[in-house]
């Protein structure tokens, strides 16, 4: 599994077993416990992390749910997609905690969790907006036509799948992608990107009615 580049050294830490004593770290734990980390840039390398996890937990027992963690600026909305249909092919439920922020497009997998089980932390920042063209754009006019009309293509398909896990109308979700938009925890719970906010393990406030 390819290591977030926030450290240097990555923190270990033995453990004794009944076989003896073995070295693990943070990530190896989470796993065990079936929380995967999303903490990073969502490009192909984190999707295929993330998918790879996903796979892994679901063969060891699909009965149970798994916890994605999300604290991403965001990324590549294909590499996004990517985890989003894994989230919705394995037959496990999906918990989506919020950490610290999800940035566009990884609100949309912590709104794509299961109905019920999608959590913020007070503190969490989380923002939606359209898709664009990398800077600089560059190309003959066929080729740009071609990317514009992909472009846009992205943009329907983001827009579905907010419409779909937040149960806002087409309309209104089309308007708010205009431009970016930025939500507190408490915002983010009112627009249906989440089910409640925990402060603490035991301290969950449930949704209230939205509008």
């Amino acid at each position: 599994m390819t290591r977030p580049t926030a450290r240097h050294v990555l923190p270990e830490f033995i453990e004794r077993t009944s076989f003896g004593q073995r070295t693990t770290d943070p990530y190896a734990k989470l796993l065990e416990e079936r929380i995967v980390l999303l903490g990073t840039p969502i490009d192909e390398a984190a999707a295929n992390d993330v998918i790879a996890q996903f796979m892994h937990l679901e063969h060891r027992a699909p009965d149970r749910d798994i916890t994605l963690c999300v604290n991403s600026p965001g990324g590549s909305f294909e590499a996004m997609a990517a985890i989003y249909d894994t989230m919705r092919y394995v037959c496990c439920d999906v918990e989506t905690t919020c950490l610290g922020q999800a940035g566009p497009p990884a609100a949309v997998l912590l709104a794509a969790g299961t109905p019920g089980k999608r959590s913020a932390l007070p503190g969490a920042r989380v923002v939606i907006r359209q898709p664009a063209l990398a800077e600089p754009v560059r190309g003959r006019a066929d080729d740009l036509a071609v990317r514009a009309g992909e472009l846009t293509r992205v943009r329907s398909l983001l827009e579905e799948m907010l419409v779909r896990h937040t149960g806002r109308t087409r309309a209104r979700v089309s308007a708010d992608l205009e431009r970016e938009k930025i939500l507190d925890a408490q915002e983010a719970l009112a627009y249906g990107l989440v089910d409640r906010i925990v402060s603490g393990r035991k301290g969950v406030r449930p949704a209230p009615g939205g509008e």
